[in-house]
């Protein structure tokens, strides 16, 4: 599934979206970026409340196919521009982080 059909499906909201037909992988979670840097997978749907510049840094390193933002996050200023720039696909819904894994393991 790439990732405009899995923001279609789930109805996530597009935030930034420069790599629309990236195909989703897996899923993962998580919030504490020095764990997730170690532990993403290229590919990967990535599921975080976190919503700062260092997110974007993450995934320019470990190459998710995108990025999603549950809880309603709003992203602080700068993000959306250093992930367009950086080539990353950031999502948003009000969903829980559960729910969004939940949904992501149906699709695996």
């Amino acid at each position: 599934m790439t990732v405009k059909e899995l923001a279609k499906q789930f109805e996530y909201e597009i935030l930034c979206v420069p790599d629309p037909d990236r195909e989703v992988e897996g899923g993962y979670t998580g919030d504490l970026l020095s764990w997730v840097m170690g532990r993403l997978e290229s590919g990967n749907a990535w599921v975080t409340i976190m919503s700062n510049i260092n997110v974007i840094a993450v995934a320019a390193l470990a190459d998710p196919a995108c990025i999603i933002l549950s809880e309603q996050v709003t992203p602080d200023e700068g993000v959306l521009e250093r992930a367009e720039v950086q080539g990353i696909n950031l999502l948003r819904t009000s969903k829980s982080s559960f729910d969004v894994c939940a949904e992501l393991a149906s699709i695996s």
